[in-house]
């Protein structure tokens, strides 16, 4: 017997734990005649091989490798819209998400709100089209390492293989080249307490990171695109929420043989008045 004021978490109400373990819904049943669009969220910071503090909003990449793998054994899914809004994290876990969005088979499109910094960007760029809003924020600087740090060179070269890994996938998934992401990385007198550069909406266009500026509607019109189907506003359930109803004429009959015709209304020149 459940305790009141408990939420029972059976087969009703799965969607409930998904929420609450992955912040979205679990995948809807697809109609046979809609093809599947699957959203995922990189959402808070990307936490890594350590647990992040209980009040941290974490991307956990244990959550987010299994969604991918079953999106790619899914018959039912036919694309996924990628949408972020993360100041960064691990580099490794990041690079990992990164590697398994590129490699999958199905038509990935990414949306930028409010921030893809950091290891975000080669996230947002896995994608096989990006898009930014108009004010949001992606943040390019080196990697930095937390904790014990051995001061000796091989800890420094183990950096700079760890910085041309991120700079090569970033390189080789968009249309920036490496020179020009070494500047915005390395540049210095634009952020207060750290080596980068911010890049807002448009400007990240601009520097060939992202491929459009756009929003959501702009972005389900893209995945549809390469997915090879119809807009969401031409599907079936359009169809049935949008109906509009259509006046139909009434039948036109010809003269019947034998029957009076009605006589047509005299002209009145003052309809409504006194004297009419």
């Amino acid at each position: 017997m459940a305790e009141e004021g408990t939420v029972l978490d059976n087969q009703l109400n799965q969607p409930i734990s998904a929420i609450k373990n992955f912040g979205q819904p679990q995948m809807p049943p697809a109609p046979p005649r809609i093809p599947e669009i699957y959203c995922m969220t990189i959402v808070g910071q990307i936490e890594g091989h350590l647990m992040l503090p209980v009040k941290n909003k974490a991307t956990k990449y244990e959550h987010v490798i299994p969604q991918l793998v079953a999106i790619e054994q899914s018959d039912e899914v036919k694309g996924v819209l990628l949408v972020l809004n993360t100041v960064g994290g691990d580099i490794e876990a990041g690079l990992a998400i990164a590697e398994m969005i590129t490699s999958l088979s199905k038509p990935v499109v990414s949306l930028v709100l409010g921030g893809g910094h950091s290891i975000g960007v080669p996230i947002a760029v896995a994608a096989n089209y990006s898009f930014i809003a108009e004010t949001a924020t992606m943040t390019i600087h080196p990697i930095r390492l937390s904790g014990l740090v051995i001061g000796v060179p091989q800890t420094y070269e183990y950096l700079d293989k760890m910085q041309d890994r991120v700079i090569r996938f970033i390189v080789n998934h968009s249309n920036i080249d490496e020179a020009r992401l070494r500047d915005y990385m390395f540049r210095t007198g634009e952020l207060v307490r750290d080596v980068g550069t911010v890049l807002v909406g448009r400007e990240a266009v601009e520097a060939g990171l992202v491929n459009a500026v756009g929003g959501l509607s702009d972005a389900i019109a893209k995945l549809n695109e390469l997915c090879g189907r119809k807009s969401a506003q031409q599907g079936f359930f359009a169809d049935q929420f949008n109906y509009q109803p259509q006046r139909m004429r009434p039948p036109e009959y010809g003269p019947r043989p034998g029957v009076p015709q009605p006589v047509p209304p005299q002209f009145n020149p003052n309809p409504g008045g006194l004297y009419s």
